[in-house]
């Protein structure tokens, strides 16, 4: 399988690569979009964390009159639940297991790499995180929803995974009540996600990149 496109970002001091975190964009973005966000979260060096932004390809979107973009999967109404193209989605969740794989060649251990994505990225990510058949270190899902969570398999060897949920109280894209609903199917698949609620739309806040470096830190120690 081909290998998407990305900007890959490690320490600037020549630190050793010992662990990865694969941040995935949203809809109609690219892998620029948050590559920004690295120096804001101030991680030490020592934790030797290779950024991997990977960009979508671009493809029709329903939801815009059709209009070709970067997508990780076409979106086809607007309702609540989404109605959106899962078998799209299942190919970018096996681009990502692509790289995860190409992370471990790199020498980085399973264990130590984390697949977060925003909007339609994290969407991708709960699908790729979870059926991985290596353990991963965990799972970060930004102003999303849990598109696959009638349909998933998840892989048992990520039982144990942690995993972070951050959302908009006043998002208008994707409501809260979404990131809430992911939040619910989780724990009764067994597991016990952090969920935090910021007052911000569908975007980022400052004190949601403390807590996210602070995770971060706690699942890389």
């Amino acid at each position: 399988m081909e290998l998407l496109p990305a900007i890959e970002m490690e320490s600037p001091n020549g630190a050793a690569v010992n662990a990865s975190i694969i941040w995935l964009h949203g809809l109609g973005a690219d892998g620029s979009d948050f590559a920004p966000l690295v120096p804001q979260l101030s991680l030490p060096d020592s934790f030797g964390i290779r950024f991997i932004f990977p960009n979508a390809p671009s493809i029709p979107v329903s939801i815009n009159n059709g209009f070709v973009m970067p997508a990780w999967y076409d979106i086809k109404e607007m309702n609540i639940d989404r109605h959106v193209d899962e078998e799209q989605l299942q190919q970018s969740a096996a681009r990502v297991h692509a790289l995860i794989d190409r992370e471990i060649e790199r020498g980085v251990d399973s264990r130590r790499i984390i697949v977060a994505g925003f909007s339609q990225g994290g969407a991708v990510s709960f699908e790729a995180g979870l059926t991985y058949p290596k353990p991963l270190a965990g799972i970060m899902a930004l102003s999303t929803y849990f598109a696959t969570a009638a349909s998933i398999k998840v892989n048992p060897i990520q039982n144990s995974m942690p995993i972070l949920i951050c959302h908009g109280s006043m998002d208008p894209v994707v409501s809260e009540a979404l990131g809430q609903k992911s939040v619910a199917t989780l724990k009764n698949l067994g597991f016990t996600p952090q969920y935090n609620s910021y007052p911000m739309e569908h975007s980022l806040c400052p004190q949601q990149v403390v807590d996210i470096a602070k995770w971060i830190g706690r699942t890389f120690s």
